[in-house]
């Protein structure tokens, strides 16, 4: 078997291949700061082999539902020159913990919501408390009302409300 080279350098094509993403997604994080590449005399991209580990942190920050901004956040606190080693990776992972919590919580909502909506059967923009007549919701804030009941619930259990606003 042969010997892996601690400090090889991966030109972007191996970079991407090995990770699962395309080049272009590669090119795009290291705008964004996620991950670096030192450059050849010819201006040709090579990244050392733990980026394929910083990679790997981004990845699992999408699957739970982090964004850009909160993985580049988290990337900041780990060190840029070598892949982290277990304890600084518990230590960054222990603080996704809530933010993951915070989004089942928000996903049990909206799915509790969801179901007494396709239950109700009322069909009736009248009766439907998704119906937004007039844009009223906009003067609650951008972004969607069941996202921020269910960060307003906190911890809380919320019940759905059902078509004619009465809890379920």
């Amino acid at each position: 078997m042969a010997r892996i080279a601690p400090n090889e350098l991966l030109p972007i094509g191996d970079l991407a291949r090995r990770a699962g993403i395309s080049v272009p997604t590669v090119r795009y994080y290291e705008e964004r700061g996620l991950i670096h590449s030192e450059r050849t005399p010819g201006n040709k991209r090579l990244f050392p082999r733990h980026t394929l580990r910083r990679l790997a942190v981004v990845a699992a920050g999408q699957r739970v539902g982090l964004t850009l901004a909160e993985i580049t956040a988290a990337l900041a606190e780990l060190p840029a020159d070598r892949a982290p080693t277990q304890r600084e990776w518990t230590h960054l992972s222990s603080g996704w913990q809530d933010m993951v919590a915070r989004r089942i919580r928000q996903l049990e909502i909206l799915q509790t919501s969801l179901d007494s909506c396709i239950g109700c059967g009322c069909l009736s923009l009248g009766k439907c408390t998704l119906f937004n007549d007039g844009d009223a919701a906009a003067a609650e804030g951008a972004g969607s009302r069941w996202m921020r009941r269910a960060d307003a619930a906190g911890g809380r259990t919320i019940q759905a409300e059902g078509p004619t606003g009465e809890r379920q």
